[in-house]
């Protein structure tokens, strides 16, 4: 029953990803002050955003079925993975040190390159020492890349306007991950293609798609100048701590409930990228007004 459902609400939902996802895109272009044209930081931040979202949504949805497929990992081997995947993460914070040598937009294309080009070899390593690898590299590119993006992300937008231009980049991530799933299920259940395959056409476009950024938008300058050291403040206490706490619950559930998912109950692919799009679904239609939302309200308000 719930294979003969999946492929009418598949095209069902593929469908409506491809409207849904082309409104979204003239909104954007429309809430987006012109400034030489479309070559503006707002711009580029979103298309970042949207790369990143698409290239990591593809490694993420593929990884469960993969490894189980084509590496035969079991609970201790992803744990592994997902342990090794967070540890540039842990050591993001070196990435001050490199921001002596390049600036901070350069250095989000660069590590955003490197985060696609993990993805697009990971297909080709199906062994438990080559995904540790790839999966090293990719996250190393993805966690390089969030960290400055954010701080770009507070120089280039207005204080006032941050909140709903992060709500925006949200959903515009949604949106690229929408389109990464039901590209997917379209790819992997209905043209039966190869893992490899996918991983490849996802990674190097991504690559081309950064490379494109690095030779078309010019270097924006930054208003404010950045410290080049780690600072932490007591007052912070409370928001260090729930990081830490939605970082424990998110990998918690993420490292688990999908691999659980495919090696108890038998998901393929295409179902597993059918329950993300559901869930993405809500971030892209309702990401932008919450944002708006928390901008007129206040962070700290109940």
């Amino acid at each position: 029953m719930r294979h003969a459902l999946a492929l009418p609400f598949g095209w069902f939902l593929f469908g409506r990803i491809m409207s849904v996802s082309s409104l979204q895109w003239g909104k954007c272009l429309q809430g987006t002050k012109k400034v030489n044209g479309l070559k503006t930081p707002t711009n580029l931040l979103i298309a970042m955003a949207f790369i990143m979202a698409m290239a990591f949504s593809v490694w993420n949805v593929l990884l469960n079925n993969f490894v189980i497929e084509r590496a035969a990992f079991t609970g201790k081997e992803i744990g592994i993975l997902q342990s090794l995947r967070e540890v540039p993460g842990f050591l993001a914070f070196t990435a001050i040190y490199l921001l002596l040598f390049i600036r901070e937009q350069r250095f989000a294309l660069l590590f955003l390159a490197v985060m696609c080009l993990g993805v697009a070899v990971t297909g080709w390593f199906p062994s438990t020492w080559g995904l540790y690898l790839t999966t090293v590299v990719m996250s190393i590119g993805f966690h390089y890349f969030e960290t400055v993006n954010q701080s770009l992300t507070l120089q280039w937008v207005d204080k006032e306007n941050s909140a709903h231009f992060m709500g925006r980049v949200l959903a515009w991530k949604g949106a690229a991950s929408l389109i990464a799933y039901a590209s997917v299920w379209l790819l992997m259940d209905i043209l039966g293609a190869k893992y490899n395959a996918v991983y490849m056409v996802f990674g190097f476009f991504g690559l081309m798609a950064t490379l494109l950024l690095w030779a078309a938008f010019p270097a924006f300058g930054a208003p404010h100048t950045q410290h080049r050291k780690l600072i932490l403040r007591q007052r912070y206490w409370l928001y260090y701590a729930l990081v830490f706490l939605s970082g424990a619950r998110r990998q918690i559930f993420i490292v688990f409930a999908g691999f659980m998912m495919v090696e108890k109950f038998g998901y393929s692919v295409g179902e597993v990228s059918l329950l993300f799009i559901i869930n993405y679904l809500f971030n892209m239609l309702f990401a932008a007004r919450i944002g708006a939302w928390i901008g007129q309200v206040g962070e700290k308000k109940r």
